[in-house]
């Protein structure tokens, strides 16, 4: 596979599975990400906020790149989130995906703790520069509070020929345009947010890490090849029926609503590691409608 090709196509955020008693499912986990290849995704990202990165140790880290490097036996590349407290566990994770066999790496800024781009951008260079992998960046100012603008993604690329994507989550549907005025082509541009991929493919970008598609794997590579191929147009159809879904993708219990999504069409279950819980009450109400209501009037793909 080219390094190019590495950012291409439908990418899954894939969640990390547990059983009842807290544990990761590996057995799961595998079979999930053979799931997703299976239907057309092009690679697996583990370890990111979907993933409910910030509360798997450090061993916990590296057993789930074991494991899917391992299930995906070179068909697709695992793609692993590089997120920590710190710069040098940062470092040292980035290191040792290599070593397990990663093909890529999508590059956080530090959990908790954000400040400008002199602090901001030390912890990306070191973790860009700790491996001769291909990185992408991942920008998320909601999640993370660290906004990465396209002047600072410049300075990034020129510094280092592996920094070869983007992942914009910022919801500002500028920022395709800004990125692609400065760097060109420089660097392949990524959707990270879930009801902004048709959005996000007509600016120009390549690739989408979903989330949703961990529970309708078919339906997001569809999605995503309508709108490459077709444009607003030929996806609009499928879009409508997918956006009450997608939409749970942006708010702060996107993980607890998506693994819900997930045991409810029977690929997966809604357990999480607290402090998240289940969603409960009105808001689990509210889920079930829209998610009840798109099982009942799933389209064909």
């Amino acid at each position: 596979m080219s390094n190019a090709s590495l950012w291409h196509g439908v990418l899954p955020a894939i969640t990390t599975p547990f059983t009842t008693d807290g544990q990761i499912d590996h057995a799961f986990l595998a079979k999930h990400a053979v799931q997703m290849i299976d239907a057309g995704c092009k690679g697996i990202v583990p370890l990111g906020s979907l993933g409910e990165a910030a509360t798997l140790s450090f061993e916990d880290k590296t057993a789930i790149l074991r494991t899917l490097v391992k299930a995906l036996d070179g068909r697709a590349p695992v793609i692993p989130g590089i997120a920590s407290l710190s710069t040098d566990e940062a470092v040292r994770l980035a290191k040792e995906a290599k070593t397990i066999g990663c093909k890529g790496l999508m590059v956080l800024p530090p959990y908790v703790y954000s400040t400008d781009w002199r602090e901001m951008g030390a912890h990306v260079k070191a973790v860009i520069g700790a491996t001769d992998l291909p990185c992408m960046l991942y920008n998320n100012p909601v999640a993370y509070k660290t906004d990465f603008t396209p002047a600072q993604m410049a300075e990034l690329a020129a510094e280092f020929p592996n920094l070869q994507a983007v992942k914009e989550s910022s919801g500002d549907v500028r920022r395709f345009a800004a990125i692609k005025s400065l760097l060109g082509d420089r660097l392949n541009l990524l959707v990270g947010m879930d009801d902004a991929i048709v959005e996000g493919v007509s600016m120009g970008a390549v690739g989408w890490v979903a989330g949703l598609v961990n529970a309708y794997p078919a339906e997001s590579v569809k999605l995503f090849e309508l709108a490459r191929d077709g444009g607003a147009k030929a996806a609009m159809p499928l879009y409508a029926w997918f956006l009450p879904l997608l939409r749970l993708d942006t708010v702060p219990t996107f993980v607890q609503l998506i693994k819900l999504v997930q045991a409810k069409v029977g690929m997966g279950s809604e357990t999480v590691r607290a402090p998240r819980l289940p969603v409960a009450g009105a808001e689990r109400d509210a889920a079930l409608k829209v998610i009840d209501h798109a099982i009942a009037t799933l389209p064909e793909v």
